[in-house]
């Protein structure tokens, strides 16, 4: 990729991307977010990403909660950078959080961050006690389809469960 290309896409802010002194926040860490430009804003698509390996800790007893987390969203002008993303969902390790709070929380971060039209983020966490929680959240913009859509995915949302596989 040349440089012209580089500052075409507006990728020249990135501080995360190709950088190999990358350093790990140890807590909570939504100021490592970054955004690229979308450079396809004239369509609707879907940008997913599954994170296997989510980590965080239970506030009460400070035990860990291991969850596969899927982030689904309809970018508008802005995605998120993957590194910066994978950095940030690892901020979480340390994290003292219910499940429900964790994955509400990613959801507003990214929505400060990229304005999305549309996007939802899932959390299948593994068994603790005998029990798993799968929160799962969702918004669309105000005012448009995407407000509509995602009223109809949360109404519809586990008429079909998808097989569970991580646990």
């Amino acid at each position: 990729m040349s440089y012209e290309r580089t500052q075409e896409q507006g990728l020249s802010d990135l501080t995360l991307l190709g950088n190999q002194n990358t350093k790990y926040p140890t807590d909570y860490a939504p100021e490592v977010l970054e955004a690229v430009e979308n450079l396809h804003q004239d369509r609707d698509f879907f940008v997913k990403f599954n994170c296997p390996e989510f980590t965080s800790l239970c506030p009460m007893t400070g035990q860990p909660d291991f969850a596969t987390v899927y982030i689904s969203y309809i970018p508008d002008a802005k995605m998120v950078e993957s590194k910066a993303l994978k950095l940030y969902l690892f901020s979480f390790r340390n994290h003292g959080d219910f499940h429900e709070d964790c994955m509400n929380k990613i959801m507003d971060d990214l929505i400060k961050l990229l304005d999305p039209r549309y996007i939802e983020v899932w959390g299948k966490f593994t068994p603790r006690g005998g029990l798993s929680i799968d929160p799962w959240c969702n918004y669309g913009r105000p005012g448009t389809k995407y407000e509509e859509m995602a009223h109809h995915r949360l109404m519809n949302h586990d008429m079909y469960p998808e097989k569970v596989d991580n646990r």
